[in-house]
């Protein structure tokens, strides 16, 4: 088996130490939140509310439409194809707090081939019984449908939310709606440790802010969706999250954890996730980045994943994204594993460091329509370098973002 060179190796070593030295800087962010907590005296509840019962309704959106290109050793592949979401919601007072209700949809399954978008080292879920290898899987149609409630009593705001589709209280804001992401057509390959279950069909949370803290529950399904986009795969709540969240001014960040029922069809048992997160989203919208840790803890082994992402607006009409990740990936060991069949899976340590740029040539208000593009390159492992050698991912592509866009919003989803 050939050996990874010295480049690629020190490569994914930089990315490992950044990531884990950004994971132990979220930790003692969160540690040095805790004190100042104590001596915060802004009380969330009297902003629960809006001023009037009438409805309040808002919008959002994102398109990329553009070529994919993903070189490769045994094959290069492509694709012309649109990531895209809309969102709309709608909020009015009820008795001391605010009800919301939200839907978001995407046209991925139609703007995206059945199997997927092309991406190298991608994982997660399956297509015709057999698990997704370097494709990531379209979003469904329904993406989002749900409603949630928010009081506040005394020194708390506490909040009940529910989904037909939703997203449980598990990981950090999910990719396509971080601020450091915003321009980034790509899914993480570290999507599975981190944000995936941000659709999931049938979701029960509660929680509970004080000060700068909030602390949330989540009871739901825990099967990924079926490669149907188009329908809704409801069954039994059988899964649990815990997220205990912190946020003040620019800065924010979560740690949280999830026991999940079987949530791979290929791999009948259950499983666990953790993660951590710390993101800033400058309010001047010029500067937002986030370092996240997530492990997935299968029967097979446990996969951890670590990711360092950022935006930077240089001109009003000029941006650039970075993304820099390291992940395991059990690749060599993917497939259908009956009940009671049991192996450790190897692991392939993969590196990625994607560099892009978004030029907008038409802008009305904050409304705008660029062209941009990026390139991604790889530290592969030992063990896959026979089968992958040195590949390269490209994108080009337009992108479309309506003038509210951009700003640091939580989504109900």
């Amino acid at each position: 088996m050939p050996r990874s060179s010295p480049a690629a190796s020190s490569f994914a070593d930089y990315l490992r130490r950044t990531a884990r030295a950004a994971a132990g800087i979220a930790v003692a962010v969160c540690t040095i939140a805790a004190q100042a907590a104590a001596q915060d005296t802004h009380d969330h509840a009297q902003s629960a509310a809006p001023a009037t019962s009438a409805w309040q309704w808002s919008a959002d959106a994102s398109l990329f439409f553009g070529f994919n290109y993903q070189h490769r050793k045994f094959t290069d592949f492509s694709a012309w194809e649109s990531q895209n979401w809309m969102m709309g919601s709608g909020a009015r007072r009820v008795g001391a707090g605010t009800f919301t209700t939200s839907a978001m949809l995407s046209l991925e399954p139609w703007t995206i081939k059945a199997i997927g978008s092309p991406q190298a080292f991608q994982t997660g879920e399956t297509y015709r019984g057999a698990p997704l290898i370097d494709y990531q899987h379209p979003h469904d149609l329904i993406m989002g449908l749900g409603a949630s409630y928010r009081a506040p009593w005394r020194r708390l705001t506490w909040y009940l939310a529910g989904g037909i589709v939703g997203s449980p209280a598990f990981g950090p804001v999910a990719f396509m709606h971080r601020a450091s992401a915003a321009d980034n057509p790509q899914a993480p390959l570290s999507h599975h440790h981190l944000d995936s279950s941000h659709i999931t069909p049938g979701v029960l949370t509660a929680g509970a802010t004080a000060g700068a803290w909030t602390l949330e529950g989540s009871w739901f399904r825990g099967r990924e969706p079926d490669e149907n986009r188009t329908d809704l795969d409801l069954s039994g709540l059988d899964s649990y999250s815990i997220r205990l969240g912190w946020a003040r001014g620019a800065w924010s960040a979560q740690a949280s954890g999830a026991a999940l029922t079987m949530p791979e069809a290929v791999t009948p048992y259950d499983a666990k996730k953790l993660s951590a997160s710390l993101s800033y989203g400058d309010p001047a919208r010029r500067l937002a980045w986030t370092a996240a840790f997530g492990q997935k803890r299968e029967i097979h082994g446990n996969l951890e994943a670590y990711l360092l992402e950022g935006r930077m607006q240089l001109r009003p009409r000029d941006a650039i994204y970075v993304r820099a990740e390291s992940v395991a990936k059990d690749i060599l060991d993917a497939g259908y594993h009956p009940p009671g069949i049991f192996h450790r899976h190897r692991q392939s340590q993969v590196g990625a460091l994607t560099i892009g740029y978004v030029r907008d040539f038409w802008m009305v208000n904050e409304t705008r329509l660029g062209i941009g593009g990026d390139v991604t390159g790889y530290a592969v492992p030992a063990n896959l370098r026979d089968a992958y050698g040195t590949p390269v991912s490209f994108h080009v592509f337009l992108r479309y973002r309506p003038g509210h866009a951009g700003r640091t919003v939580t989504h109900v989803h």
